[in-house]
C-alpha cells in the first residue's frame, strides 16, 4: 500500500474568503523539485539529490508523502514533505519537513497525522525517528502524537555533532522496542 491512500484535508481557519486546502497525497516523480527545496531550506545536511528519486523508483520499502496547497483556481503547491520507510513492523519516519514560508499552519500535524494513520491501518506496531536534541518544535509535536524518546545516538548530525534522540510511537505496547529500558526511562523523564 502506497503512501497517503486515505487522503485528509485541511482547511485553515484564518479567513472566511478562498479558504486553502491542504491535501496530504502520495509523492510523484513531478514534485522532486518542490521536495528538495524545501530538503534544502529545512536541513543543514540535506538528502542528496538522488535520494528521493530512489525512494520513489526504486525502494520497495519507502512511502513518500507531499502536502499540497489548492489554492482554488491556480496551480497546487507543494508546501510540505516526507518519506517513511517500512520495515517489518516498524514505519521509520527518515525526514519530514514543511517549506518555512508555511509553518504555523498544522501542516506538520496535518503531514504526521496521515503517516500513523497509513501505519496503523498496515498493522504497523512501531513508528520511530531522529530528531536533534536542540530540535524543541519537532519534539512538542512528535510527544503530542505520544512519541516517548526511548533512546540517545551521540554526535549523530555530522554537521555539529549534535545528538540524535530516538523517539518512538507504540501502538502495541507488547512490542519489543516499546517495553523500554530503564535507560530509555530516565532519557524520557530528563526530556520533560
Amino acid at each position: 500500500r502506497r503512501a497517503g491512500t486515505d487522503l485528509f484535508a485541511h482547511r485553515r481557519p484564518h479567513s472566511r474568503m478562498n479558504l486553502p486546502v491542504y491535501r496530504v497525497r502520495p509523492m510523484t516523480v513531478g514534485d522532486l523539485e518542490p521536495v528538495q527545496a524545501i530538503d534544502r531550506l529545512s536541513f543543514s545536511l540535506p538528502w542528496p539529490e538522488s535520494a528521493f528519486s530512489y525512494e520513489l523508483t526504486k525502494s520497495d520499502h519507502s512511502h513518500s508523502y507531499v502536502v499540497e496547497e489548492d489554492p482554488g483556481a491556480g496551480t497546487p503547491q507543494v508546501v510540505a514533505m516526507a518519506v517513511v520507510w517500512v520495515i517489518v513492523d516498524e514505519a521509520h519516519i527518515a525526514t519530514i519537513a514543511v517549506h518555512p514560508d508555511w509553518r504555523g499552519r498544522g501542516l506538520g500535524k496535518l503531514l504526521l497525522r496521515q503517516i500513523l494513520a497509513d501505519a496503523q491501518d498496515s498493522g504497523m506496531e512501531t513508528v520511530l525517528l531522529e530528531v536533534r536534541s536542540g530540535n524543541q518544535a519537532a519534539q512538542g509535536l512528535y510527544k503530542q502524537f505520544g512519541f516517548k524518546v526511548v533512546g540517545r545516538r551521540p554526535r549523530y548530525y555530522q554537521d555539529n555533532h549534535e545528538d540524535a534522540l530516538l523517539m518512538t510511537l507504540c501502538f502495541n505496547d507488547e512490542s519489543e522496542l516499546c517495553q523500554g529500558s530503564a535507560e530509555a526511562q530516565a532519557l524520557t523523564e530528563l526530556e520533560e
